[in-house]
């Protein structure tokens, strides 16, 4: 299933308060991207950070709204126990979200909303999910999000990416309104994509609120040398494996430019805090670590979590 979901914001503060005050995640991980340390990296989660429950941001300052089309991770869809709709609903109205509607797709009962960005979101309500959540202290424990429930690839053309999944040992669930649904086996709870295909769409373009990846989750790194194996004897192209700290990374393209990760589950966000204090400090790779000073001054602070 999915291990996490990475997009792009243009404000950390804001971005904060939206996952950790208004969806109730715990923010498990503070550093900065590793390619441009100057932009944090957030991590939003359940209380460790288990893969499947985990959305990651990257916010750069001001960065220009993405472009919803083609291409792309259309929504990200977190599962909520069955009955919560109505408490969320109410909710996302007095923080004053975007876009609220409710619809049922493949017979489950979805709450559509949008995030400070322009994010498309939904919940989704899952029987027998028994993933447990983190406790935010206005968020019922029995209504609260459980981690990831799928996301929506939105595509010119399925059938290309259908196969892909299919070799990733996904299996064609159902098909509606011109929406494949596929399942894993292998179960996280975070183990449903959807292809929603339009040959008309136009194009996406990254921006703010747009997902920048999708990283799917394998046990440790042998399994990982083992997928990347198979990958690159298929045909793609695939990265070599990046140490990310908190796990290891492949990275390759499907068919119509979607970046999809390979991320283990070892060694998690706790190899360098313990769980009491997860998400609290700034955490920096190593290679930054002697920039922390000039970092520190230049990184927008956010509140505590």
């Amino acid at each position: 299933g999915l291990h996490h979901v990475t997009s792009m914001a243009s404000d950390a503060q804001t971005n904060n308060h939206f996952f950790t005050k208004v969806l109730g995640l715990r923010r498990v991980k503070k550093t900065v991207n590793f390619d441009s340390p100057k932009v944090y990296h957030l991590y939003y989660g359940d209380s460790v950070g288990t893969p499947g429950t985990v959305m990651t941001y990257f916010p750069f300052p001001n960065i220009q709204r993405g472009e919803r089309g083609s291409g792309e991770v259309g929504i990200t869809n977190f599962s909520v126990p069955v009955d919560a709709l109505k408490f969320w609903e109410q909710r996302f109205a007095a923080f004053e979200l975007k876009d609220i509607s409710t619809n049922e797709v493949f017979g489950e009962k979805r709450l559509y909303f949008k995030g400070p960005d322009g994010d498309d979101f939904a919940l989704v309500e899952t029987p027998n999910d028994r993933r447990i959540p983190w406790f935010a202290q206005d968020i019922p424990l029995e209504l609260a999000i459980r981690g990831f429930h799928s996301t929506t690839l939105r595509l010119r053309k399925s059938e290309p990416v259908e196969e892909l999944l299919k070799f990733m040992n996904y299996e064609s669930d159902d098909s509606k309104d011109g929406v494949t649904r596929m399942t894993n086996s292998n179960k996280n709870g975070a183990h449903v994509l959807e292809l929603e295909a339009e040959a008309s769409m136009q194009l996406a373009s990254q921006g703010g609120g747009s997902v920048h990846h999708i990283a799917f989750a394998v046990e440790n790194r042998e399994k990982q040398l083992e997928v990347r194996n198979a990958l690159v004897d298929a045909g793609f192209a695939v990265t070599p494996v990046i140490d990310r700290d908190y796990f290891w990374a492949i990275y390759f393209k499907t068919p119509e430019g979607i970046l999809f990760e390979v991320a283990t589950n070892e060694p998690g966000f706790d190899r360098d805090e313990s769980e009491a204090d997860l998400g609290k400090a700034l955490k920096l790779p190593t290679q930054h670590e002697h920039l922390r000073e000039q970092l520190e001054s230049y990184l927008q602070p956010i509140d505590s979590k």
